[in-house]
């Protein structure tokens, strides 16, 4: 299994969400963060922020369905502007669904 971290534009959240859904990624985890990459902030006039709101999901598919998702979110949440966001890859040793006490992978 893996777990992919998505950090996107706000404005794009919705549309990326949907966009998983119909190529059948409906379960997600989807938060607001705050942060800063590569550029450390921006500068509009003579305003700096120094960080940016963002909103990270957070999705657990099996080794095969990585890719699918990865170019999913890719393709959604581009707009070819510095701040597109950042996509995290990482394997799930195990999982355990709360209710029931039992893995769940």
């Amino acid at each position: 299994m893996k777990m992919i971290r998505a950090i996107i534009r706000p404005e794009k959240s919705e549309e990326v969400v949907d966009a998983l859904a119909e190529v059948g990624f409906p379960a997600l985890t989807k938060m607001d963060v705050i942060g800063r990459g590569k550029q450390k902030g921006i500068r509009l006039d003579e305003i700096y922020y120094d960080e940016i709101p963002k909103t990270m999901l957070l999705i657990v598919v099996d080794d095969a369905d990585a890719e699918k998702v990865i170019n999913t979110v890719s393709e959604t949440a581009f707009t070819g502007n510095i701040g597109d966001g950042k996509i995290f890859v990482s394997p799930v040793e195990s999982a355990y669904t709360v209710r029931t006490r039992e893995e769940s992978l």
